[in-house]
């Protein structure tokens, strides 16, 4: 396993990536409401990435991804690909942004609701939401990476929901995709040891039901086995000598 470690000029442009990630969801919230399709949401999402920010959309392209940005609507789990569907009064959707600027990338994802959202909806975005900040305020130099999972996996069970084993966080910087992987479930004391300058994501995928997942022939699309719904949260998260720096955080949220 190799994990970079982010030279303090790497730390500022991944700053820059992160903040641009974070803008493009701000963005788009108003536009998630039924009657648009996933495709729309994925068109202006380009747009806005390329016109406005004057970046790169990461998943475009990436291994064959089709579109810009992941649209992933109630038991869709993760990568759903933006198509015709229109979104129905409420409907839960995940919507994955990742921008390539000067050579780094800024991952992020958030849950919105087209009109008014089932309770059983906006409470299992609030257990997965909630299970995101209790593993990111794990991170820091000596955490390990057990400790990050550990704390995510209880939340969620504690909460009757389950955690998706198959997929998962991961280390982020020049490449989409860089190790360490960063599990959502796991034992505290285990796992590698958190140092200063690493950047990774966290983002846990978690479901009203069982933890089973399935891929659809797509090849991208992956679904609840048993159709229950699925929530997701995630930001790109900066290792610093203090503890850590959550680089993808909207407007509202930044000091």
């Amino acid at each position: 396993m190799t994990v970079t470690i982010k030279t303090p000029d790497e730390q500022d442009k991944m700053r820059i990536a992160g903040r641009l990630a974070a803008d493009v969801l701000d963005m788009i919230g108003d536009y998630v409401k039924p009657g648009i399709t996933t495709n729309e949401i994925n068109d202006i999402c380009h747009r806005y990435i390329t016109e406005v920010q004057g970046a790169t959309p990461a998943p475009l392209n990436y291994r064959g991804f089709p579109k810009s940005v992941c649209t992933s609507v109630n038991h869709v789990v993760c990568h759903g690909i933006p198509g015709d569907r229109k979104l129905k009064s409420g409907d839960a959707i995940n919507i994955d942004v990742t921008v390539i600027k000067d050579g780094f990338h800024g991952d992020t994802s958030r849950m919105f609701f087209a009109g008014k959202p089932t309770i059983q909806a906006q409470r299992l975005a609030q257990v997965a939401y909630d299970g995101m900040w209790l593993g990111i305020n794990e991170l820091g130099p000596g955490t390990r990476l057990g400790d990050v999972g550990a704390a995510i996996q209880k939340h969620v069970e504690k909460n009757r929901c389950s955690v998706v084993r198959e997929y998962c966080g991961h280390g982020i910087g020049r490449s989409f995709h860089e190790d360490p992987q960063v599990l959502h479930y796991g034992t505290r004391g285990t796992g590698l040891e958190l140092k200063t300058g690493m950047a990774l994501t966290v983002e846990p995928m978690v479901n009203a039901g069982k933890a089973a997942v399935r891929l659809l022939p797509d090849g991208w699309t992956v679904v609840t086995k048993d159709h229950s719904l699925s929530a997701q949260w995630e930001h790109t998260v900066l290792i610093t000598d203090s503890g850590y720096e959550v680089l993808t955080l909207g407007a509202a949220d930044r000091a």
